[in-house]
């Protein structure tokens, strides 16, 4: 339970502190940039095996840290072009939605049984996230194709970070694993920086450094306390992820009404007792 309330606390802080990044003019990709190298730099701290008896290994979940660092760097960039173009509600909802791709996927490849109740707990969770993301102004789609691209692209990392642990790797640790993902996503992103740089397009700043770092820890800790939450909490999977992203939702929301004065609509009041309401029922029947 303590690995998944630390991913829990983890996961909304990044939403405040991407809330911070307006009010400092930090540029948000180069920040992205420095965080995914803080980041690996937490999961080689925190690794209880020396990196040669982990990385030995590397030939059986190398490939998927590959697919999963992929996957960081190309969703969060095209999280950020969406937000602009389509609004930053519709992202967000399209973002979160995601977890009925991941939901159907762990049921299928775990052939979990799934009873009255968890069904009414996941109904819950859909109407809190739709509900607490819904925007009071209509927003124009210019490229809607990535709303679908972020709805199934970050179903699929959730699947992919949730079926790694499970394979049987001798020598397998989840915070080499989250390590070397963060790593490739790092170097991808400073190739495609020093090619803007080179051509004029961006001007590198320190604090965009510091940005990264202060962002890179909780990224670590978000992504490997899931990890970790689904090797030693004996719920089903798709139970974890649920009230994973739901609390997500209620904790950041409050966090942006509390510290940020964003405003509390009867949607967002009827989504947030709807997202309680859901944690309840799976807690009930995990």
């Amino acid at each position: 339970m303590t690995a998944l309330i630390l991913s829990i606390l983890a996961s909304s802080s990044i939403f405040a502190i991407f809330k911070l990044f307006t009010k400092f003019k930090v540029d948000t990709f180069q920040a992205i940039v420095f965080n995914y190298f803080t980041a690996f730099a937490c999961g080689y701290f925190f690794t209880n095996k020396p990196w040669t008896d982990v990385s030995g290994n590397i030939s059986n979940w190398g490939v998927y840290a590959l697919i999963a660092s992929f996957l960081f760097i190309s969703l969060f960039l095209i999280m950020g072009k969406s937000s602009q173009l389509n609004g930053v509600a519709r992202t967000s909802v399209a973002t979160k939605m995601s977890m009925a791709v991941s939901l159907i996927a762990m049921i299928i490849y775990y052939t979990e049984s799934i009873g009255f109740l968890k069904i009414v707990g996941i109904l819950l969770a859909f109407i809190g996230v739709i509900l607490t993301s819904k925007s009071e102004s209509s927003e124009k789609s210019s490229a809607s194709w990535m709303l679908f691209v972020l709805f199934i692209g970050s179903g699929l990392l959730d699947f992919v970070l949730n079926i790694v642990q499970s394979l049987p790797f001798t020598q397998f640790n989840s915070s080499m694993f989250t390590a070397f993902g963060f790593l490739a996503a790092g170097c991808m992103g400073l190739l495609a920086l020093v090619i803007q740089i080179a051509r004029r397009k961006a001007n590198f700043q320190a604090k965009n450094v510091l940005a990264g770092i202060i962002l890179g820890i909780p990224n670590y800790f978000s992504i490997n306390m899931l990890i970790e939450s689904y090797s030693q909490l004996d719920w089903q999977d798709s139970t974890i992820l649920s009230v994973l992203n739901v609390s997500v939702v209620l904790l950041a929301s409050i966090l942006g009404f509390v510290f940020f004065r964003e405003k509390l609509t009867k949607f967002k009041l009827i989504g947030l007792l709807s997202a309680v309401g859901s944690i309840v029922v799976l807690y009930l029947v995990s």
